[in-house]
């Protein structure tokens, strides 16, 4: 089982101020249309060339559409990179829109 949190963990988390990295692994323009305020794109395809990018000392938290994709993305950084510092957005952006901010755009 790869290690995940929900939309309300993590912005009960953020609200604490805790210093988490958030990178979204959707395509550009998913991120354009809306995306969660603080987050990095790096796009799936794009993260085997850009993984020195994730920090691997603080917590960084895998944001999708639906959390398929950062799931994927987590699976590959875990195994391919070591990295033990990941949390899968379960849902994705479209939960974190339905559960915590309705200010971000569904689509």
């Amino acid at each position: 089982m790869l290690p995940e949190l929900t939309p309300e963990d993590l912005h009960a988390r953020l609200q604490r101020g805790e210093d988490i990295q958030l990178i979204d692994v959707r395509q550009p323009e998913e991120f354009a249309y809306c995306r969660i305020e603080g987050s990095q794109l790096i796009p799936l395809g794009e993260l085997a060339s850009r993984a020195e990018e994730i920090d691997p000392d603080r917590p960084t938290v895998l944001i999708c559409h639906h959390g398929v994709r950062s799931m994927q993305a987590l699976a590959y950084l875990q195994h391919r990179h070591e990295l033990t510092n990941l949390l899968n957005l379960r849902g994705g952006i479209h939960a974190w829109s339905l559960r915590v901010d309705p200010s971000v755009a569904v689509y």
